[in-house]
C-alpha cells in the first residue's frame, strides 16, 4: 500500500466533544435553514449529508451562492462590516485569524497547526509572518470523497467570505495525495484556473460518482469542479 493509499483508505475517527457537538448542530440548523430541507442523520454525518444535498440540482456556482448564505448568517452584518472597514489585514490581524481557525476549526477540518509563511504584498514585496494553517488530514474532504465538494463548497466560497466579506485574504491549498491542506491569511487566493486543483481528477478509491471510463481516468479533472468563464 503506498502512501496515498494509506492516507485515503484509512478512516480517522474522532470522538467529538460537547464544543464541537455544538458546532457542527450550530451549522446544521444554518444549513437546513438555508437549503429548505433536513437530514436524518446525526452529527458530522448530518453535516456531510446536508452538505451533498445542496449540490444535488444546483450548478457550481448556485452551490457557493448558496454556501455564501450559511456563512454569512453566521456571522451578525454589523461584525462584517466593522471588520472590514476598520481592521486592516495586516501581519497582527493575519496572525490573529490563524490562531482562530486552529482553535476553532478543528471540529470541521480536523487537526491543525500553524505555520510561518512567506506573503507577497499587493507592492511585490515579501514579508514572513506566522499566518499559514496547516490542516493535516482535512475532516470534510476525507467524509465527503469528493474533490468538487472540496473546492466548490469549502475552498471557494471560505476564500470570497474572508476575503470579500471580512477584508481579510486567505487562500487554501488542498492536497488531495494526503487530505492535508494549507491556509495563507494575508495572500490573495489566484484565479483557480492557475491552480493544480482545478484539474484534479475524481478520487477513485472513496468516490461514489467518481468517474471511472477507462480512457480518462486519471487524466480528465473531476467533472463538477468549478469552471471559470
Amino acid at each position: 500500500m503506498n502512501l496515498r493509499e494509506k492516507n485515503t483508505t484509512t478512516k480517522t475517527i474522532y470522538k467529538d466533544n460537547i464544543i464541537d457537538r455544538l458546532f457542527i448542530a450550530l451549522f446544521c440548523r444554518k444549513m437546513e435553514k438555508a437549503l429548505g430541507a433536513k437530514t436524518n442523520l446525526k452529527g458530522y454525518d448530518g453535516f456531510v449529508d446536508l452538505s451533498q444535498k445542496i449540490m444535488k440540482g444546483r450548478n457550481p456556482q448556485q452551490q457557493q451562492d448558496l454556501v455564501a448564505v450559511i456563512l454569512k448568517s453566521l456571522v451578525p452584518s454589523p461584525v462584517l462590516y466593522l471588520t472590514r472597514t476598520f481592521v486592516p489585514a495586516n501581519k497582527w490581524v493575519c496572525e490573529a485569524n490563524a490562531w482562530f481557525a486552529k482553535v476553532l476549526f478543528p471540529w470541521l477540518v480536523g487537526i491543525c497547526e500553524l505555520r510561518e509563511v512567506e506573503i507577497e504584498t499587493e507592492n511585490n514585496q515579501k514579508t514572513i509572518q506566522n499566518s499559514g494553517v496547516h490542516i493535516k488530514k482535512c475532516r470534510y474532504l476525507e467524509n465527503s470523497g469528493c474533490v468538487a465538494m472540496c473546492i466548490n463548497m469549502c475552498k471557494l466560497p471560505t476564500q470570497k467570505f474572508f476575503t470579500e466579506s471580512f477584508g481579510i485574504p486567505v487562500t487554501m491549498t488542498p492536497n488531495f495525495e494526503d487530505f492535508s491542506c494549507e491556509m495563507v491569511f494575508g495572500q490573495n487566493p489566484p484565479p483557480l484556473n492557475q491552480e493544480e486543483c482545478s484539474r484534479q481528477p475524481c478520487l477513485q478509491e472513496i468516490c461514489d460518482t467518481a468517474v471511472t471510463s477507462s480512457t480518462i481516468k486519471n487524466l480528465a479533472p473531476c467533472p463538477k469542479i468549478y469552471r471559470e468563464e
